[in-house]
């Protein structure tokens, strides 16, 4: 399949309606606090200052969005970007924040998560309209998450999560190649963690921050084709797929190869403890390369497919995640915050942007460099193209709540204190009450 196949299958899969939720995690070390807000932000004299909250300049080399910035800078004189970085779990605490007291960054990332409830509040503004005011082209953008018919994010830059596997534990423990089974990925877990120096594998499971629910558990459904849905509705009762993913994880619970503090841990948790060798295998995004790479040069990573059900030979579906951008409403530069998502998705821009963010881009013309350039995303795209982008959350009501509701129910179950079937019945009563 051609890069711009897959660019335009990645749009097929997206449309209109939303993108992926989950962030990706950034470095373990906190953010600036969210400060006054895009009402205070202001203008000295005839400059504009925008401020720009997101997760994404702590995953990308250092320096590397500060200069795109600087670039935006050059071409827009009057107006400054003030970055507030910090790990997506910081962040989205600063944003939902903002979002309650009405002093959110004029430019804010975003995850499709957050969108529904965020419209309804009124706190992010109607790109739709926006888009209009300011007599913006549309048509190169892959792909905007709407709302009530009104888009109120665009995906900037796209990600997959595949596998990451540390090749020099993995070996150490005689297992010769990556999973590509259930069955393997146990022995190879189970082989790791025999030794006590590693964990086999890691699931963060906390409800605070409950994407390991979509990242973790659900894209073991999804890898083997399955569904946590029929018609759009919740089916995680008497559904095999369902119930065959979460019977796996518990029994690799039941083993002992996840590493401890499961309940408690969040995404970042879990990248650092790859990065500093202490799990064998993760599910992680494409985006958390450089940041790997970057705190640990000497870590041989390698990344494969998320292994599928013993016996199963279709197409894997793999999850994957947006870095989205919006503009609050309390912003009192609109217009001008919208200049700078035009910079970010303009053609040129978003090529640099998706290729040192090991990304797939948001503007349908751009095409990111590192596949041929990088053979570990290489093999990314090889994995992507040989199956399906699968986020079932995207696009459901309070999707977030969805998560931290079958985490409820799935932490119980991993802890014994009811069966993963009773788990399974809880969550979709719960679910069905929040459709």
């Amino acid at each position: 399949m051609s890069k711009g196949a897959l660019i335009g299958r990645l749009v097929a899969v997206t449309g209109a309606a939303a993108l992926v939720l989950t962030g990706c995690a950034g470095t373990p070390d906190p953010g600036p606090e969210t400060g006054g807000g895009a009402g205070d932000g202001g203008a000295a004299g005839d400059e504009v200052v925008l401020e720009f909250s997101q997760w994404w300049e702590p995953e990308l080399p250092s320096g590397a969005f500060r200069a795109l910035i600087d670039r935006f800078e050059a071409e827009n004189p009057g107006i400054r970007v003030e970055l507030l970085s910090g790990p997506y779990a910081s962040t989205k605490e600063q944003v939902i924040a903002g979002a309650a007291a009405g002093t959110m960054s004029d430019v804010v990332g975003l995850d499709g998560a957050w969108v529904s409830d965020f419209a309804k509040q009124g706190s992010i503004a109607d790109l739709t309209a926006l888009m209009s005011e300011v007599g913006y082209d549309d048509s190169e953008l892959a792909s905007q998450v709407q709302a009530n018919g009104a888009t109120y994010m665009i995906p900037v830059v796209n990600f997959v999560y595949p596998m990451f596997i540390n090749n020099d534990l993995l070996a150490a423990a005689g297992v010769d190649s990556p999973p590509t089974t259930r069955s393997e990925f146990a022995a190879a877990a189970a082989a790791v963690a025999e030794g006590g120096e590693a964990a086999g594998w890691i699931l963060p499971l906390s409800l605070e921050a409950p994407n390991g629910i979509q990242n973790d558990v659900m894209s073991w459904v999804w890898a083997s084709g399955g569904s946590m849905l029929e018609d759009g509705q919740p089916a995680l009762v008497d559904n095999p797929d369902v119930s065959s993913a979460t019977t796996f994880i518990q029994e690799l619970w039941d083993a002992g190869v996840i590493a401890p503090g499961s309940f408690t841990m969040k995404e970042q948790d879990k990248v650092e403890e790859f990065t500093n060798g202490r799990v064998g295998m993760t599910i992680s995004s494409l985006a958390h390369v450089n940041l790997i790479r970057e705190q640990n040069p000497d870590l041989d990573f390698s990344i494969t497919a998320i292994p599928a059900e013993d016996g199963y030979d279709g197409e894997r579906g793999i999850p994957y995640a947006s870095w989205g951008i919006g503009v609050a409403e309390n912003s009192e530069h609109k217009a001008e915050a919208f200049k700078l998502i035009e910079f970010l998705m303009s053609e040129s821009v978003n090529s640099e942007l998706a290729s040192i963010a090991n990304a797939f881009p948001g503007n349908v013309n751009s095409v990111p460099d590192f596949v041929t350039e990088d053979e570990l995303f290489g093999t990314a795209f090889e994995i992507y193209q040989s199956g399906f982008p699968a986020n079932e959350f995207t696009g459901l009501p309070v999707a977030e709540q969805l998560m931290r509701d079958f985490g409820e129910e799935f932490q119980r179950a991993l802890d014994g204190q009811q069966s993963m079937d009773d788990a399974l019945a809880a969550a979709q009563a719960k679910w069905e009450r929040e459709f």
